[in-house]
Protein backbone atom coordinates (compact mmCIF):
# COMPACT_ATOMS: atom_id res chain seq x y z
CA UNK A 1 0.00 0.00 0.00
CA UNK A 2 1.02 3.22 -1.56
CA UNK A 3 0.50 5.64 2.14
CA UNK A 4 1.37 9.52 1.94
CA UNK A 5 0.97 11.08 5.34
CA UNK A 6 0.30 14.77 5.25
CA UNK A 7 0.82 16.50 8.46
CA UNK A 8 2.04 20.47 9.57
CA UNK A 9 4.53 18.63 11.94
CA UNK A 10 6.42 15.53 12.68
CA UNK A 11 9.46 14.73 14.70
CA UNK A 12 12.42 14.79 14.11
CA UNK A 13 12.05 17.98 11.50
CA UNK A 14 9.54 20.16 13.61
CA UNK A 15 7.63 19.69 16.98
CA UNK A 16 4.97 22.20 18.80
CA UNK A 17 2.76 19.31 20.51
CA UNK A 18 1.94 15.67 20.42
CA UNK A 19 0.78 15.97 16.93
CA UNK A 20 4.18 15.70 15.63
CA UNK A 21 5.32 12.57 17.66
CA UNK A 22 2.34 10.70 16.59
CA UNK A 23 2.83 11.24 13.10
CA UNK A 24 6.67 10.61 13.06
CA UNK A 25 6.42 7.25 15.34
CA UNK A 26 3.41 6.18 12.77
CA UNK A 27 5.59 6.63 9.47
CA UNK A 28 8.28 5.04 11.64
CA UNK A 29 6.35 2.11 12.60
CA UNK A 30 4.67 1.89 9.10
CA UNK A 31 8.49 1.53 7.57
CA UNK A 32 9.19 -1.19 10.50
CA UNK A 33 6.41 -3.39 8.92
CA UNK A 34 7.85 -3.00 5.15
CA UNK A 35 4.59 -0.25 4.10
CA UNK A 36 5.88 2.29 1.06
CA UNK A 37 4.69 5.52 3.68
CA UNK A 38 6.32 8.76 3.64
CA UNK A 39 5.52 12.08 4.81
CA UNK A 40 4.71 15.98 3.45
CA UNK A 41 5.32 19.02 5.14
CA UNK A 42 5.62 22.01 4.77
CA UNK A 43 9.28 23.58 4.89
CA UNK A 44 9.48 25.95 7.88
CA UNK A 45 12.79 28.22 8.23
CA UNK A 46 13.33 26.35 10.91
CA UNK A 47 13.39 22.68 9.06
CA UNK A 48 15.78 24.18 6.25
CA UNK A 49 18.21 25.63 8.84
CA UNK A 50 18.50 22.34 10.62
CA UNK A 51 18.27 19.63 8.85
CA UNK A 52 20.13 18.76 5.48
CA UNK A 53 17.21 18.25 2.23
CA UNK A 54 18.06 17.70 -1.40
CA UNK A 55 16.46 19.50 -3.83
CA UNK A 56 14.58 17.86 -6.48
CA UNK A 57 14.44 20.55 -8.84
CA UNK A 58 10.48 20.65 -9.35
CA UNK A 59 7.82 22.90 -8.00
CA UNK A 60 4.26 22.80 -7.69
CA UNK A 61 2.01 26.33 -8.51
CA UNK A 62 -1.18 26.89 -6.88
CA UNK A 63 -3.77 28.96 -7.55
CA UNK A 64 -5.98 29.96 -4.61
CA UNK A 65 -8.76 32.54 -6.17
CA UNK A 66 -6.87 35.96 -7.32
CA UNK A 67 -4.02 34.85 -5.30
CA UNK A 68 -0.85 32.18 -7.15
CA UNK A 69 1.99 30.75 -5.06
CA UNK A 70 5.01 29.05 -5.92
CA UNK A 71 6.42 26.14 -4.03
CA UNK A 72 9.73 23.96 -4.27
CA UNK A 73 9.49 20.91 -3.48
CA UNK A 74 12.15 19.09 -1.48
CA UNK A 75 13.25 15.79 -0.17
CA UNK A 76 14.64 14.82 3.58
CA UNK A 77 16.73 12.31 1.24
CA UNK A 78 17.67 11.52 -2.31
CA UNK A 79 15.74 8.12 -3.22
CA UNK A 80 12.79 6.29 -4.31
CA UNK A 81 11.15 6.27 -1.41
CA UNK A 82 11.74 9.35 1.30
CA UNK A 83 10.82 9.22 4.13
CA UNK A 84 9.18 13.30 4.20
CA UNK A 85 8.77 15.57 1.06
CA UNK A 86 8.92 19.04 1.48
CA UNK A 87 6.97 22.27 -0.32
CA UNK A 88 8.83 25.56 0.19
CA UNK A 89 7.12 28.78 -0.13
CA UNK A 90 9.14 31.26 2.17
CA UNK A 91 6.50 33.93 1.90
CA UNK A 92 4.27 31.55 3.85
CA UNK A 93 6.34 29.39 5.68
CA UNK A 94 9.62 31.30 6.05
CA UNK A 95 8.98 32.64 9.68
CA UNK A 96 10.27 31.84 12.93
CA UNK A 97 7.05 29.90 14.32
CA UNK A 98 4.23 27.68 12.96
CA UNK A 99 1.31 29.00 13.78
CA UNK A 100 1.82 31.95 14.60
CA UNK A 101 3.52 34.00 18.02
CA UNK A 102 2.65 34.01 21.93
CA UNK A 103 0.43 36.94 20.76
CA UNK A 104 -1.58 35.10 18.56
CA UNK A 105 -2.23 33.57 15.26
CA UNK A 106 -0.59 34.40 12.28
CA UNK A 107 -3.60 36.55 10.00
CA UNK A 108 -3.00 34.73 7.00
CA UNK A 109 -3.03 31.01 8.24
CA UNK A 110 -5.89 30.26 6.07
CA UNK A 111 -4.14 31.31 3.11
CA UNK A 112 -1.11 29.34 3.89
CA UNK A 113 -2.55 26.07 4.83
CA UNK A 114 -5.11 26.14 1.64
CA UNK A 115 -2.06 26.42 -0.22
CA UNK A 116 -0.39 23.63 1.51
CA UNK A 117 -3.54 21.16 1.28
CA UNK A 118 -3.44 22.26 -2.49
CA UNK A 119 0.03 22.30 -3.16
CA UNK A 120 0.21 18.11 -1.23
CA UNK A 121 -2.45 17.11 -4.10
CA UNK A 122 0.03 19.18 -6.62
CA UNK A 123 3.60 17.25 -5.46
CA UNK A 124 1.49 14.01 -6.27
CA UNK A 125 1.18 15.22 -9.77
CA UNK A 126 4.39 16.47 -10.29
CA UNK A 127 6.43 13.68 -8.26
CA UNK A 128 4.09 10.89 -10.27
CA UNK A 129 3.08 9.52 -6.73
CA UNK A 130 0.11 7.37 -6.74
CA UNK A 131 -1.30 7.19 -2.95
CA UNK A 132 -3.72 4.36 -2.52
CA UNK A 133 -4.30 6.63 0.91
CA UNK A 134 -3.34 10.34 2.04
CA UNK A 135 -3.55 10.29 5.47
CA UNK A 136 -4.56 14.20 7.22
CA UNK A 137 -4.16 15.50 10.45
CA UNK A 138 -6.40 18.07 11.54
CA UNK A 139 -7.48 21.41 10.14
CA UNK A 140 -4.44 22.15 8.48
CA UNK A 141 -4.60 19.54 6.37
CA UNK A 142 -8.14 19.11 6.30
CA UNK A 143 -9.01 20.64 3.12
CA UNK A 144 -7.16 18.06 0.90
CA UNK A 145 -9.86 15.62 0.87
CA UNK A 146 -12.56 18.22 -0.66
CA UNK A 147 -10.25 18.97 -2.79
CA UNK A 148 -9.39 15.63 -3.95
CA UNK A 149 -12.84 15.11 -4.60
CA UNK A 150 -13.81 18.03 -6.12
CA UNK A 151 -10.62 19.00 -8.11
CA UNK A 152 -9.01 15.73 -8.89
CA UNK A 153 -10.92 12.95 -8.94
CA UNK A 154 -10.59 12.27 -12.56
CA UNK A 155 -6.85 12.64 -12.30
CA UNK A 156 -4.62 10.15 -13.41
CA UNK A 157 -2.60 9.74 -10.18
CA UNK A 158 -5.53 10.66 -7.80
CA UNK A 159 -8.39 8.81 -9.50
CA UNK A 160 -8.53 5.96 -6.80
CA UNK A 161 -6.96 7.76 -3.51
CA UNK A 162 -8.85 7.47 -0.69
CA UNK A 163 -8.39 9.76 2.93
CA UNK A 164 -8.51 9.06 6.60
CA UNK A 165 -8.57 12.69 8.29
CA UNK A 166 -7.26 12.35 12.09
CA UNK A 167 -8.59 14.88 14.65
CA UNK A 168 -5.97 15.13 16.89
CA UNK A 169 -7.96 17.74 19.47
CA UNK A 170 -10.97 18.72 18.08
CA UNK A 171 -10.67 22.28 20.00
CA UNK A 172 -8.58 23.23 16.90
CA UNK A 173 -10.55 23.97 13.78
CA UNK A 174 -9.16 26.49 11.62
CA UNK A 175 -11.76 29.27 12.06
CA UNK A 176 -11.36 32.28 9.81
CA UNK A 177 -13.16 34.97 8.69
CA UNK A 178 -15.87 34.22 6.36
CA UNK A 179 -13.96 36.82 3.63
CA UNK A 180 -11.11 34.57 3.82
CA UNK A 181 -13.09 31.94 2.04
CA UNK A 182 -11.16 33.82 -1.08
CA UNK A 183 -8.34 32.13 -0.27
CA UNK A 184 -9.49 28.57 -0.98
CA UNK A 185 -10.19 28.53 -4.82
CA UNK A 186 -13.79 27.74 -3.64
CA UNK A 187 -16.95 29.35 -4.82
CA UNK A 188 -19.56 30.56 -2.45
CA UNK A 189 -21.78 27.50 -2.65
CA UNK A 190 -19.11 25.57 -0.07
CA UNK A 191 -20.07 28.37 2.20
CA UNK A 192 -22.95 27.22 3.94
CA UNK A 193 -24.21 25.57 6.94
CA UNK A 194 -24.05 22.00 5.27
CA UNK A 195 -20.49 22.80 4.08
CA UNK A 196 -17.87 25.19 5.39
CA UNK A 197 -19.97 27.74 6.98
CA UNK A 198 -19.69 27.37 10.82
CA UNK A 199 -21.53 30.57 12.22
CA UNK A 200 -20.56 33.16 9.81
CA UNK A 201 -17.04 31.40 9.73
CA UNK A 202 -14.89 29.70 8.02
CA UNK A 203 -14.11 26.32 9.29
CA UNK A 204 -11.84 23.99 7.87
CA UNK A 205 -12.27 21.01 10.11
CA UNK A 206 -14.97 20.59 8.92
CA UNK A 207 -13.82 20.15 5.26
CA UNK A 208 -12.25 17.10 6.85
CA UNK A 209 -15.55 15.79 8.62
CA UNK A 210 -17.71 16.07 5.76
CA UNK A 211 -15.33 15.29 2.86
CA UNK A 212 -13.09 12.51 3.92
CA UNK A 213 -13.77 8.37 3.27
CA UNK A 214 -12.83 7.95 7.29
CA UNK A 215 -12.43 9.62 10.75
CA UNK A 216 -9.99 8.16 13.41
CA UNK A 217 -9.47 9.91 16.58
CA UNK A 218 -6.52 9.10 18.93
CA UNK A 219 -8.59 7.50 21.50
CA UNK A 220 -11.97 5.35 21.75
CA UNK A 221 -13.22 7.50 24.49
CA UNK A 222 -12.50 10.34 23.01
CA UNK A 223 -14.37 9.41 19.62
CA UNK A 224 -17.30 8.74 21.92
CA UNK A 225 -17.02 12.11 23.44
CA UNK A 226 -16.98 14.50 20.42
CA UNK A 227 -20.31 13.04 19.27
CA UNK A 228 -21.97 14.88 22.64
CA UNK A 229 -22.27 18.96 23.07
CA UNK A 230 -19.83 19.03 25.71
CA UNK A 231 -16.97 17.86 24.38
CA UNK A 232 -17.65 18.74 20.57
CA UNK A 233 -16.80 21.98 20.02
CA UNK A 234 -19.98 22.76 17.75
CA UNK A 235 -19.73 19.75 15.82
CA UNK A 236 -21.13 17.09 17.65
CA UNK A 237 -23.77 17.05 15.20
CA UNK A 238 -21.83 16.51 12.10
CA UNK A 239 -20.07 13.96 13.98
CA UNK A 240 -22.81 12.05 14.93
CA UNK A 241 -23.64 11.87 11.64
CA UNK A 242 -20.64 10.53 10.57
CA UNK A 243 -20.40 8.21 13.57
CA UNK A 244 -20.25 5.11 11.44
CA UNK A 245 -17.01 6.43 9.92
CA UNK A 246 -15.83 7.62 13.01
CA UNK A 247 -13.05 5.14 14.88
CA UNK A 248 -11.17 5.69 17.75
CA UNK A 249 -7.31 4.63 17.64
CA UNK A 250 -5.09 4.93 21.40
CA UNK A 251 -1.78 6.31 20.06
CA UNK A 252 1.33 4.40 20.58
CA UNK A 253 4.35 5.39 22.26
CA UNK A 254 8.13 5.18 20.39
CA UNK A 255 9.77 3.75 23.20
CA UNK A 256 13.10 3.62 21.08
CA UNK A 257 13.03 7.38 22.34
CA UNK A 258 11.10 6.65 25.35
CA UNK A 259 12.95 4.08 27.76
CA UNK A 260 14.12 4.71 30.98
CA UNK A 261 16.91 1.90 30.62
CA UNK A 262 18.84 3.64 28.11
CA UNK A 263 17.51 7.04 28.04
CA UNK A 264 21.00 9.50 27.33
CA UNK A 265 19.42 12.34 29.11
CA UNK A 266 19.15 10.66 32.54
CA UNK A 267 22.04 11.00 35.01
CA UNK A 268 21.35 7.48 36.13
CA UNK A 269 19.16 4.55 33.95
CA UNK A 270 16.81 2.11 36.06
CA UNK A 271 14.42 -0.94 34.77
CA UNK A 272 11.26 -1.67 36.50
CA UNK A 273 13.15 -5.04 38.50
CA UNK A 274 15.71 -2.19 39.75
CA UNK A 275 14.43 1.22 40.02
CA UNK A 276 17.03 2.67 42.24
CA UNK A 277 17.97 4.59 39.27
CA UNK A 278 14.70 6.57 39.82
CA UNK A 279 15.31 7.85 43.30
CA UNK A 280 18.83 9.33 41.74
CA UNK A 281 17.02 11.04 39.30
CA UNK A 282 14.38 12.40 41.62
CA UNK A 283 17.60 14.03 43.94
CA UNK A 284 19.35 15.68 41.18
CA UNK A 285 15.52 16.83 39.94
CA UNK A 286 14.77 18.14 43.48
CA UNK A 287 18.26 19.79 43.04
CA UNK A 288 18.15 21.51 39.58
CA UNK A 289 14.77 22.92 40.38
CA UNK A 290 15.44 24.37 43.72
CA UNK A 291 13.46 22.40 46.14
CA UNK A 292 13.51 21.72 49.25
CA UNK A 293 13.07 18.19 50.44
CA UNK A 294 13.59 14.97 48.22
CA UNK A 295 11.83 13.30 50.68
CA UNK A 296 8.11 14.68 49.93
CA UNK A 297 6.22 13.58 47.26
CA UNK A 298 7.16 14.87 43.68
CA UNK A 299 4.15 15.81 41.53
CA UNK A 300 5.33 17.03 37.90
CA UNK A 301 4.04 19.08 35.15
CA UNK A 302 5.32 18.68 31.18
CA UNK A 303 2.87 20.32 28.77
CA UNK A 304 1.22 23.15 27.45
CA UNK A 305 0.36 25.94 29.93
CA UNK A 306 -3.36 26.28 28.77
CA UNK A 307 -7.05 26.14 29.77
CA UNK A 308 -7.11 22.58 28.50
CA UNK A 309 -5.07 20.92 30.52
CA UNK A 310 -6.59 21.78 33.73
CA UNK A 311 -4.23 24.57 35.22
CA UNK A 312 -6.52 26.29 36.97
CA UNK A 313 -7.31 23.15 38.93
CA UNK A 314 -3.98 23.37 39.87
CA UNK A 315 -3.46 26.80 40.56
CA UNK A 316 -6.63 26.95 42.68
CA UNK A 317 -5.75 23.44 44.60
CA UNK A 318 -2.29 25.00 45.41
CA UNK A 319 -2.32 25.96 49.10
CA UNK A 320 -4.37 22.62 50.25
CA UNK A 321 -1.60 20.58 47.83
CA UNK A 322 1.19 22.42 49.97
CA UNK A 323 -0.62 21.44 53.36
CA UNK A 324 -1.50 17.46 51.87
CA UNK A 325 2.78 17.57 52.05
CA UNK A 326 3.98 18.17 47.82
CA UNK A 327 6.44 19.45 46.19
CA UNK A 328 5.58 20.46 42.49
CA UNK A 329 7.89 20.88 39.36
CA UNK A 330 6.56 21.81 36.13
CA UNK A 331 7.83 22.92 32.91
CA UNK A 332 6.01 24.57 29.30
CA UNK A 333 4.96 27.58 27.64
CA UNK A 334 1.46 28.67 26.27
CA UNK A 335 -0.53 31.27 27.23
CA UNK A 336 0.85 34.04 29.36
CA UNK A 337 -2.32 34.49 31.29
CA UNK A 338 -0.97 30.69 32.67
CA UNK A 339 2.76 31.57 32.29
CA UNK A 340 2.24 34.27 34.83
CA UNK A 341 -0.12 32.95 37.22
CA UNK A 342 2.54 29.77 37.86
CA UNK A 343 5.67 31.68 37.98
CA UNK A 344 4.20 34.22 40.89
CA UNK A 345 3.15 30.81 42.13
CA UNK A 346 6.33 29.62 42.28
CA UNK A 347 8.25 32.90 44.00
CA UNK A 348 5.02 32.20 46.63
CA UNK A 349 5.68 29.02 47.44
CA UNK A 350 10.11 28.72 46.75
CA UNK A 351 10.95 25.82 47.61
CA UNK A 352 8.29 23.83 46.96
CA UNK A 353 7.05 25.14 43.83
CA UNK A 354 9.35 25.26 40.80
CA UNK A 355 8.08 26.65 36.99
CA UNK A 356 9.67 26.48 34.07
CA UNK A 357 8.91 28.33 31.02
CA UNK A 358 9.45 27.12 27.50
CA UNK A 359 10.72 23.48 27.00
CA UNK A 360 13.57 21.74 27.32
CA UNK A 361 14.20 17.97 26.41
CA UNK A 362 16.78 16.74 28.99
CA UNK A 363 14.52 19.19 31.75
CA UNK A 364 11.40 17.13 30.08
CA UNK A 365 13.33 13.43 30.79
CA UNK A 366 14.47 14.03 34.19
CA UNK A 367 10.79 15.32 35.18
CA UNK A 368 9.23 12.16 33.32
CA UNK A 369 11.66 10.01 35.60
CA UNK A 370 12.44 12.20 38.40
CA UNK A 371 8.85 12.66 39.98
CA UNK A 372 6.89 10.33 41.85
CA UNK A 373 3.06 11.24 40.57
CA UNK A 374 2.87 13.12 37.39
CA UNK A 375 -0.25 15.81 36.97
CA UNK A 376 -3.15 15.52 34.09
CA UNK A 377 -5.78 17.10 35.48
CA UNK A 378 -6.88 17.89 31.94
CA UNK A 379 -10.62 19.83 30.75
CA UNK A 380 -10.13 17.26 27.69
CA UNK A 381 -7.45 15.25 26.70
CA UNK A 382 -8.27 13.17 23.35
CA UNK A 383 -5.04 11.04 24.13
CA UNK A 384 -2.38 12.23 25.84
CA UNK A 385 1.34 11.24 25.66
CA UNK A 386 2.39 12.65 28.72
CA UNK A 387 0.74 9.70 31.12
CA UNK A 388 2.07 7.04 28.90
CA UNK A 389 5.35 8.63 29.08
CA UNK A 390 5.07 8.42 33.07
CA UNK A 391 3.92 5.42 33.24
CA UNK A 392 6.87 4.10 31.28
CA UNK A 393 9.18 5.80 33.52
CA UNK A 394 7.55 4.57 36.65
CA UNK A 395 5.90 7.96 37.19
CA UNK A 396 2.48 7.35 38.08
CA UNK A 397 -0.22 9.68 36.79
CA UNK A 398 -2.87 11.46 38.77
CA UNK A 399 -5.59 12.57 36.35
CA UNK A 400 -9.09 13.30 35.02
CA UNK A 401 -10.99 10.12 33.56
CA UNK A 402 -11.74 11.88 30.30
CA UNK A 403 -10.32 10.71 26.63
CA UNK A 404 -7.09 8.76 26.39
CA UNK A 405 -6.68 8.95 29.86
CA UNK A 406 -9.56 6.68 30.57
CA UNK A 407 -8.43 4.39 28.27
CA UNK A 408 -4.73 4.64 29.21
CA UNK A 409 -4.72 4.71 33.13
CA UNK A 410 -5.87 1.99 35.32
CA UNK A 411 -7.35 3.66 38.37
CA UNK A 412 -5.56 2.33 41.45
CA UNK A 413 -7.85 -0.25 43.56
CA UNK A 414 -6.76 -0.38 47.50
CA UNK A 415 -8.32 -4.04 48.11
CA UNK A 416 -6.60 -5.75 45.13
CA UNK A 417 -3.22 -3.44 45.41
CA UNK A 418 -3.48 -2.98 41.75
CA UNK A 419 -3.60 -0.49 39.38
CA UNK A 420 -1.51 2.22 37.03
CA UNK A 421 -2.86 5.28 38.14
CA UNK A 422 -5.26 7.62 40.14
CA UNK A 423 -8.34 8.92 38.53
CA UNK A 424 -11.03 11.34 39.55
CA UNK A 425 -14.34 12.23 37.44
CA UNK A 426 -15.29 15.98 38.65
CA UNK A 427 -13.54 18.93 36.91
CA UNK A 428 -13.03 20.45 40.58
CA UNK A 429 -10.02 21.52 42.97
CA UNK A 430 -11.43 18.76 45.57
CA UNK A 431 -11.71 16.23 43.07
CA UNK A 432 -7.90 17.24 42.13
CA UNK A 433 -6.81 17.55 45.86
CA UNK A 434 -8.55 13.88 46.59
CA UNK A 435 -6.61 12.02 43.95
CA UNK A 436 -3.49 13.54 45.22
CA UNK A 437 -4.55 12.55 48.99
CA UNK A 438 -4.73 9.03 47.26
CA UNK A 439 -1.61 8.75 45.57
CA UNK A 440 0.31 10.39 48.75
CA UNK A 441 -1.53 7.26 50.83
CA UNK A 442 0.05 4.87 48.54
CA UNK A 443 3.49 7.02 48.11
CA UNK A 444 3.57 5.97 52.07
CA UNK A 445 3.49 2.26 51.65
CA UNK A 446 6.99 1.32 50.00
CA UNK A 447 5.99 -1.98 48.78
CA UNK A 448 2.76 -1.00 47.40
CA UNK A 449 4.34 2.45 46.12
CA UNK A 450 6.94 0.26 44.21
CA UNK A 451 4.38 -2.45 42.93
CA UNK A 452 2.44 0.21 41.30
CA UNK A 453 5.65 1.36 39.63
CA UNK A 454 6.36 -1.89 38.54
CA UNK A 455 2.92 -2.27 37.00
CA UNK A 456 2.91 1.14 35.35
CA UNK A 457 6.03 0.03 33.50
CA UNK A 458 4.88 -2.92 32.51
CA UNK A 459 2.07 -1.63 30.84
CA UNK A 460 2.42 -2.00 27.00
CA UNK A 461 1.25 1.22 24.76
CA UNK A 462 3.63 0.36 22.05
CA UNK A 463 3.02 1.25 18.15
CA UNK A 464 2.22 -2.41 17.10
CA UNK A 465 -1.65 -2.84 17.95
CA UNK A 466 -2.18 0.93 16.74
CA UNK A 467 -0.75 0.52 13.69
CA UNK A 468 -2.27 -2.92 12.57
CA UNK A 469 -5.78 -0.57 13.18
CA UNK A 470 -4.05 2.13 11.45
CA UNK A 471 -3.78 -0.39 8.28
CA UNK A 472 -6.96 -1.93 8.64
CA UNK A 473 -8.42 1.70 8.33
CA UNK A 474 -6.77 2.45 5.25
CA UNK A 475 -8.61 -0.74 3.61
CA UNK A 476 -11.74 0.45 4.44
CA UNK A 477 -11.08 3.87 3.16
CA UNK A 478 -10.18 2.31 -0.11
CA UNK A 479 -12.76 -0.05 0.24
CA UNK A 480 -15.20 3.58 -0.26
CA UNK A 481 -13.71 4.86 -3.47
CA UNK A 482 -15.81 4.64 -6.36
CA UNK A 483 -14.38 1.97 -9.11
Amino acid sequence: MKILIATPESVPYVKTGGLADVTGALLTELREVQEDVSLVLPLYAGVSRDFKLSRTGKSVTVALGEVVETGSIWLSEKSSQPKAYFIECDSLFGRPDLYGTSYGDYPDNALRFAFFSKAVLELCRTMHIRPDIIHCNDWQTALIPLYLKQMYRNDKYLSKTATLFTIHNLGYQGLFNADDMKFTGLGSDYFTSDGLEYYGKLNFMKSGLIYADLISTVSETYAEEIMDKEHGFGLDGLLRKRQDDLYGIVNGLHYKEWDPCVDSFLPSNYTPEDIRGKSKCKKILTQRAGLSDERLPLLGFVGRFSSQKGLDLIYRSAEDLMAIGVNIVMLGRGEHYYQNLFTNMAGQYRGRVSVNIGFEESLAHLIYAGCDFFLMPSQYEPCGLGQLIAMKYGTVPVARKTGGLADTIEDYNTLLSRGTGFLFSDYTPSALQDAVKRAVCIFTDRKRMKKMIADAMHADFSWHGPVGKYLELYRKALRKVPG
